[in-house]
Parts: structure tokens; sequence; C-alpha cells
């Protein structure tokens, strides 16, 4: 009797399923049939469906390849570009010079030339101004001891106090003279001495800029070796010079 009952409790799920049915899933079995440890303890709360699980899984994987391509980002740096190298224009080099002084070297980003520049600027400037004021005074001393004014004595300033300068007259007058014309001399080299650190200036940023792009490389080089140089003599002997060498390369 047993046998029987089992085989047509297992007969009715087949007999169930025909042409064009949906197949119907088993009932669940009760709580009670489960075995003792598929079912939760007492207190404690039933575990997540399979569904859930997974999600949760996967977002943690994500996070950690997320916070792992981080940490490689960080650490592997790009290689740094290379600067593109500045190449002045001799030309506007040139135009900016004659402006301004120095504003040519600025522009061809040499600056440690402009102390030079200025210095020289300065030096020269100096120059004229205390060379013109000598000139000034030898020459006021110059026309008042020319002439037979006894108020016109500014030639005494440039004598040391109390000197008598009485039946010298003549010599005191080719001094003053010669004084006055030295420093006219140089008064006016040193407004020639200007122009010219103005003309260098001018000069120097052209051609800086223009040598701007010449290749300097190993090849370019100048070696001095010893040499021994040889002939044959007047009667078939042979001699030798010794002497330095000189070989180029381009």
């Amino acid at each position: 009797m047993k046998a029987g009952v089992f085989e047509e409790a297992s007969a009715l799920p087949v007999l169930a399923i025909g042409p064009g049915a949906a197949p119907r899933r088993p009932a669940a079995a009760p709580a009670d049939s489960l075995p003792p440890e598929a079912q939760p303890a007492p207190g404690q709360p039933s575990r997540p469906d399979s569904q859930s699980a997974d999600t949760v899984a996967a977002d943690t994987v994500a996070l950690r390849l997320q916070q792992l391509g981080d940490s490689v980002d960080s650490a592997v740096k790009l290689p740094a570009q290379p600067k593109t190298r500045f190449v002045p224009n001799p030309k506007r080099a040139l135009w900016l010079s004659l402006v301004v002084p120095g504003a040519g070297q600025i522009y061809n980003r040499k600056y440690w030339k402009l102390p030079i520049i200025y210095g020289g600027f300065l030096g020269c400037t100096y120059a004229f101004m205390w060379n013109q004021q000598m000139y000034r005074d030898y020459s006021q001393a110059y026309l008042d001891i020319m002439d037979d004014d006894p108020r016109t004595d500014s030639y005494l300033d440039m004598l040391p106090p109390r000197y008598d300068i009485s039946g010298r007259e003549e010599q005191f007058k080719n001094i003053f003279k010669r004084k006055k014309d030295f420093y006219r001399r140089y008064r006016d080299l040193s407004a020639f001495c200007f122009v010219g650190v103005y003309l260098l200036s001018v000069i120097d940023a052209y051609v800086d800029a223009q040598l701007s792009e010449f290749d300097i490389t190993t090849d370019l080089s100048m070696r001095v070796h010893p040499s021994v140089i040889g002939g044959n003599g007047t009667f078939g002997q042979r001699t030798a010079a010794y002497g330095l060498g000189c070989s180029l390369n381009f």
C-alpha cells in the first residue's frame, strides 16, 4: 500500500504537464521538513536571497578595482612634455634695442647683459658731466685771467689759498688753456663712448638673436697636438722638424 501511494504522488507532476501547458513548480516543503542545519536558529535574521548577495559582491569588487586604478594612476607619473625652444626674431630684437636700450637683450632672454649695458651708460654719463663741469670752470678761469679787469678773479679759485701768481700770468694762461682743452676733449670722448655703448647694445641684440639657431655640436672642435714634419735633405739625408699641428672639425 505504501508503494502505490508513492507512485501516484510522483506521477502527478508528469500528468499535469500537457501540450502547451506551463510546468508548475512543486510546492515548497514546509519548514518542518528542512534539515536541521538549513533552518535558521531562533533569534537570528533570515539569510538574504542570492540576487541581493551577488549585487553587493559586484559593487564591492567594482569599488576595490576603482581604488586600485586610482592608486596606480597616482603612482605612475606621465612623462613631462618637452618645452618648446624659444627662437628670437633678429629684426624684432634690432628694433627693440633701437627704441629702448637693453630691450633687445630682454627679448632675447639674456638678462645678465643688462647690468653691463646700463653700467656703461651710467659710466659714460658720469664722465661726460664731470668733464663738462671742469671744462666750464677752466674756461671761465682762462677768460678771467686773459682780461684786464681786476674784479674778475675766478681763476684764484683754481689755485691754493693765498697763492701769488704775480709775474707768472703768462705761464698760468697757458696752463688754464691746456686744462680747458683737455677737459673739452674728454667731454667729447665721453659723448662718443655713450653713443658707442648704445650701438654695441643694438649690435649685440641683433647678432645674439641671429646666432640663436647656430648649431653647436661636438663635431665643431679644434685640437692641437704635437707633430713631426719630415723632408729630404740636399744630399739625400732625411731631416725632421718638430712642431704643433692643428686640426679643425666641421
